[in-house]
């Protein structure tokens, strides 16, 4: 199957914004999250998710893939070509017996699989970076055997059956003619050579399985659900292919009171009405560290004040975000009788109590100088 188009994978229309797409991103990626999405493809639509976020947050890579499609210069946007039809080249050598050199010859060299790891870190880390050291499961190549498969002392035979092609034409009488089809060996399983003695170490397979350490640089400004490629950090390749890349998927977890979205962090304010009326100035906390804040007298809950460039630094390196506070009046819930009093009076001076739910201020204080 072909790609599908990565305007339609998040779900916008190639004219959106950065913002929109960015919007659409967050929302997928939290739906199809493999650690909260059970569904048995979750995974895959996740990971074609951060792919297509990968390349239309990124201005450059988006400008190549608006005008080539996936098959963007220098090697395109994970694949394309006929290989990605993943049938083609079998069809074709059905029925002519042809097939690429790649599939003619068992023994040339191949690229080894890429592999994916899940990366779990905090906030902090996202926001600033780090060097850390991960352990992931890998296949080597056999020492005993030298990554022959065969015992020492031995080497392995090419196959009788294919003549170490690792493949076998039979040949078809059909209405249009003659048709050559060309299958796999059965005898040898492609590869065109017969193991007589096998290994002790990897009974064969020319491979053992073993787990590495490798130590990983976190980019500052990361953010969930990008993913870093690690060159050559994969399965090793065979007959002398270069080894796969190591895909790390980032997963960081939320913070307690900081709400990132993009370079920019948010933080909820918590006011009194005192302070929301009558103005103060607070110390509020970053990831940078504290600064103070003046809150101008008669502010109202859900304004936004701007801290300059206490966001995250783009992963990218373009500029750096900034904290943005969000005032939040809070309306007390447990008042003395005392307090309630003030704020009936408060309430009667400004004009917000009607007369008939009470005698207004004046009349109590008449009340009082004449005793009763």
């Amino acid at each position: 199957m072909s790609k599908r188009d990565y305007y339609e994978v998040l779900g916008v229309s190639k004219s959106a914004s950065q913002d929109e797409i960015k919007k659409a991103y967050r929302k997928l990626s939290k739906q199809y999250h493999p650690d909260i999405n059970k569904e048995p493809d979750a995974d895959v639509k996740f990971k074609e998710i951060a792919e297509a976020y990968e390349v239309l947050s990124d201005d450059n890579k988006r400008a190549q893939y608006d005008q080539f499609g996936h098959e963007a210069p220098g090697g395109g946007f994970g694949g394309g070509g006929f290989s990605g039809f993943g049938g083609f080249e079998d069809i074709f050598s059905s029925f002519f017996g042809g097939g690429s050199s790649r599939r003619s010859d068992p023994n040339a060299p191949r690229k080894g699989d890429d592999l994916q790891y899940r990366m779990n870190i905090s906030f902090e880390d996202a926001v600033f970076g780090k060097q850390t050291e991960i352990e992931i499961p890998t296949e080597e190549s056999c020492g005993t055997c030298n990554g022959s498969g065969a015992k020492p002392g031995t080497s392995p035979k090419t196959c009788s059956s294919c003549n170490g092609s690792g493949q076998i034409n039979q040949t078809v009488e059909t209405p249009f003619g003659r048709m050559v089809n060309r299958k796999t060996c059965g005898t040898c399983r492609g590869t065109g050579k017969i193991i007589v003695e096998k290994c002790s170490t990897c009974h064969g397979a020319g491979a053992v399985h073993k787990r590495k350490k490798i130590k990983v640089t976190i980019p500052a400004g990361v953010d969930d659900g990008q993913q870093l490629r690690v060159s050559g950090q994969g399965e090793p390749g065979k007959n002398g292919g270069p080894a796969g890349d190591l895909y790390i998927l980032f997963n960081v977890r939320e913070h307690e009171y900081f709400e990132r979205d993009g370079d920019d962090i948010y933080y909820e304010l918590k006011l009194t009405f005192p302070q929301a009326s009558l103005g103060d100035e607070i110390e509020i906390p970053t990831v940078h560290g504290k600064v103070k804040l003046k809150i101008p007298a008669g502010t109202q809950s859900g304004e936004k004040f701007r801290i300059k460039d206490k966001g995250v630094k783009n992963v990218h390196g373009y500029g750096q975000g900034h904290q943005y506070v969000i005032v939040k009046v809070v309306t007390p819930t447990k008042l003395t009788e005392k307090q309630k009093q003030l704020l009936r009076d408060f309430a009667e001076i400004s004009g917000d109590i009607p007369e008939e739910q009470g005698s207004s201020l004046f009349d109590r204080i008449k009340k009082t100088l004449k005793g009763d």
